[in-house]
């Protein structure tokens, strides 16, 4: 189990960054990359009726905008990564780290009572990984081996 220094074990609301930028699904491609640079953010959660539909990264913009062309004008919507996988704000860092790795996200929206409360990235944890304790970071890293032999291992 991971701790901080005063032994309570870590929770995503202990990493996660709490100003999270949310967008209409039916604002465009281009007024939704415009408000990502001015915010100087790498992802957007995607609403409808307030509550959390998807979401948007910059690698969407790279990747999926620039493959299919898509124009300017089009509906967020089109883009977004759906499915929207999430988190509680009081669940063990570990248990981000495992989805994530799972769905291969590098971005997880952290959501309590339908309500967007903060993200935590993959950024987030190797920040985390560098400023942790050595026994810390012993037990993240068995856990970690544990991870791959389970999901690689011939023998499972």
């Amino acid at each position: 189990m991971c701790f901080m220094t005063d032994g309570k074990s870590l929770t995503v609301a202990d990493v996660m960054t709490k100003s999270v930028i949310s967008v209409d699904y039916t604002l465009t491609i281009g007024a939704t990359a415009k408000m990502m640079e001015d915010a100087k953010v790498g992802s957007v959660i995607v609403m409808k009726d307030n509550l959390p539909l998807g979401i948007v990264t910059d690698r969407d913009f790279a990747i999926t905008v620039a493959s299919h062309g898509y124009p300017l004008s089009t509906a967020i919507e089109k883009i977004m990564s759906t499915p929207l996988f999430s988190i509680s704000s009081d669940d063990p860092i570990r248990l981000a780290s495992d989805l994530m790795n799972e769905k291969r996200i590098r971005k997880l929206p952290v959501i309590d009572n339908d309500s967007v409360v903060g993200i935590i990235t993959a950024t987030d944890i190797v920040h985390l990984l560098t400023t942790s304790m050595e026994d810390d970071l012993r037990d993240m890293y068995f856990h970690s081996v544990v991870k791959i032999f389970e999901n690689y291992s011939p023998y499972n």
